[in-house]
């Protein structure tokens, strides 16, 4: 079956973890993160190695081994009961990063809306990239140099991947993302955090419903 999702799509520290663990809180939602999945790895494993080696360079992990660890982690949540895709709207947050991981998951996911977060301050995203990495001990978030070449990549791959990968991609007979659907899931993060400052006040970002980043 396919899962019905919502997809985060923004610049590294833009907020799109916070945003999706309070989508998480809500009944029938279930919030993945596929860059806290990579983090939880042994790092003497096999795969843990494999993302240390591209992390700390600012770099994503190959599309095979992400979208493997993706559906090894997606089957195990179904199988404890974490995950309910009869019932649950899966919203993922770090997946997919690529057109290529995009074309691996179309026959997976039913996606019915995309948001997009936004930062238009570059400094304010490595700021709280800085400060992320003190607080959590993210090796990606560490050095300067790896997370501006992080937002390269961001910016080379994932940015563009948003409209052409996914543009139109809602069923339909669904609302659309930015109308009355998407309302609704601002309205509930609303009620349980009055505003993104509150739940995250170093997070810069505004967010919007759309199927995909505006122009540049």
């Amino acid at each position: 079956m396919k899962y019905r999702t919502i997809l985060l799509f923004g610049a590294p520290g833009v907020g799109k973890g916070t945003q999706g663990k309070i989508l998480g809180t809500i009944p029938n939602f279930f919030h993945c993160a596929c860059g806290d999945v990579f983090r939880s790895l042994k790092t003497d494993s096999t795969i843990g190695q494999v993302f240390l080696e591209y992390s700390s360079r600012g770099e994503l992990v190959p599309d095979q081994p992400t979208i493997d660890l993706w559906r090894y982690f997606i089957d195990g949540s179904t199988k404890t009961g974490r995950f309910r895709p009869e019932t649950d709207t899966l919203v993922l947050d770090g997946i997919p990063r690529s057109v290529k991981q995009a074309e691996m998951l179309k026959d997976t996911l039913d996606v019915v809306s995309i948001f997009y977060l936004r930062c238009t301050k570059e400094d304010q995203l490595i700021e709280r990239l800085q400060r992320r990495a003190l607080k959590e001990n993210r090796l990606d978030d560490a050095n300067l140099e790896v997370i501006r070449q992080r937002l390269k990549t961001y910016v080379s791959l994932t940015r563009e991947m948003g409209s052409a990968a996914w543009c139109g991609a809602c069923r339909p007979g669904t609302d659309p993302p930015g109308s009355a659907a998407g309302s609704a899931l601002r309205r509930e993060c609303g009620r349980r955090s009055p505003s993104m400052a509150e739940s995250d006040p170093e997070m810069p970002a505004d967010w919007s419903g759309t199927r995909g980043p505006p122009a540049p």
